[in-house]
């Protein structure tokens, strides 16, 4: 295959109205059911299913092999939209989606298309990366290692996000053969994997996110990666994804501030209008909050478009221009990080200053915009980015592609 033909049959991007036309009716279901979900923490079981019987995680797929052919711009998008309705969801699908990344990545072939055809029948993934616990930063306890003619898996995952709802669980792992680090392809539905939903967090609580013990979990051979192979905009998709649900997370805090203003009856007698939806202060409020909504879908949108080009180049045949597309995915998601978690968590707290003391009612939940955003914020620390953004604008220092969490060797001494 020439790289015309690949560049062909690369995800460029779709009719994004049409795309979203097919969904929105299931995210609108999915809306009117997301406070009862929050206040009883029920797990979305069944609206991940209705997202996988219509398509949804097949979105990126080629058009060729039976998906949609959205750009990463177009599912930060979509992702964005799907956040406004329930902010639980895209983090649940977070894995799901980067995984279908890393197979559109990889060489064309019959597995590629063994893959694809999986999607597109509805087929999605968790993921299980990382361990907690006296577990060394860098070390990785999760073995897989063959056993009576095939692969087992062995170990203990906590932060297993979405994997309560998929087919199959992306794992981090390592060879016990050769103790290359893996990625290993697990189907869930075996004796051999335990899930629980144990994930006790303040906010983002029904993203199934818990603990995966994996006991001789068979593995298919062709379903472990080396991971050196893996793609190498990961850590900027993965952080583009959380920018998605921060911008959506903005967008419901919009909404509900919006409609709840609208209905009010009560006014301060230091307000500025019979109405509070005519009071010019409260306008201002929520106006705030509105553009602090745009702009945070506006740069995660903006933030994603590197990382398509790296898509892209991924197969042109410029290595350098592979490169740069790599370096800038990962310090443009940062620099959208830094400013969306702020954007966010400062409209999710204002929302409150155009409502009376009821707003903090139990019953309205509106506190779950600020709890969800809090948490998804404390991924991937702050303060960190920022620093190796100004490392990169200051001395030109490429940026890592990877990194890890776990104990510190200097902690036992």
């Amino acid at each position: 295959m020439t790289h015309r033909d690949e560049f062909s049959s690369l995800s460029t991007g779709a009719d994004y109205e049409a795309l979203a036309g097919r969904f929105r009716p299931i995210f609108e279901r999915i809306a009117e059911g997301a406070i009862e979900r929050e206040s009883t923490r029920t797990l979305p079981h069944e609206q991940i299913a209705w997202l996988k019987q219509s398509g949804f995680g097949a979105v990126r797929v080629p058009v060729e092999h039976g998906g949609a052919g959205a750009s990463l711009p177009q599912l930060v998008e979509l992702l964005t939209e799907l956040a406004a309705a329930d902010s639980n969801l895209p983090q649940a699908l977070r894995g799901h989606f980067a995984f279908v990344e890393d197979r559109l990545n990889s060489q064309p072939g019959a597995q590629r298309d063994l893959w694809f055809k999986r999607f597109v029948a509805g087929e999605t993934f968790g993921n299980a990366w990382t361990e907690v616990g006296d577990v060394k930063i860098g070390d990785v306890i999760t073995i897989v290692s063959p056993k009576d003619g095939r692969w087992v898996l062995n170990g203990r995952k906590y932060y297993s996000t979405g994997s309560i709802f998929a087919d199959w669980i992306d794992v981090y792992a390592r060879r016990a053969d050769t103790e290359a680090d893996v990625i290993a392809a697990v189907r869930t539905a075996q004796p051999g994997v335990t899930q629980f939903d144990d994930w006790d967090g303040f906010g983002q609580r029904t993203t199934g996110s818990g603990t995966t013990i994996f006991a001789d979990a068979v593995v298919e051979a062709d379903d472990v990666f080396d991971f050196s192979t893996r793609f190498k905009y990961q850590t900027a998709f993965y952080q583009l994804v959380h920018l998605a649900t921060l911008a959506g997370i903005a967008r419901a805090a919009e909404r509900d501030v919006a409609r709840h203003v609208a209905e009010r009856k009560r006014i301060f007698s230091t307000g500025n209008a019979p109405l509070a939806r005519l009071d010019p202060q409260i306008q201002q409020v929520v106006g705030q909050i509105s553009a602090q909504a745009y702009a945070a879908a506006a740069v995660a949108a903006r933030a994603a478009e590197p990382a398509q080009r790296a898509y892209v180049a991924r197969f042109g045949g410029d290595e350098a221009a592979e490169k740069a597309a790599n370096i800038a995915a990962e310090i443009e998601s940062a620099q959208g990080q830094l400013v969306i978690a702020d954007l966010v968590l400062r409209a999710t707290a204002d929302l409150f200053n155009a409502l009376g003391a009821s707003s903090a009612s139990a019953r309205l939940a509106l506190d779950r915009h600020w709890r969800n955003a809090r948490t998804v914020a404390t991924h991937n620390p702050l303060v960190y980015k920022a620093r190796i953004v100004g490392d990169w604008s200051i001395n030109g220092t490429e940026p890592p592609y990877v990194w890890q969490i776990g104990g510190s060797p200097a902690a036992s001494k």
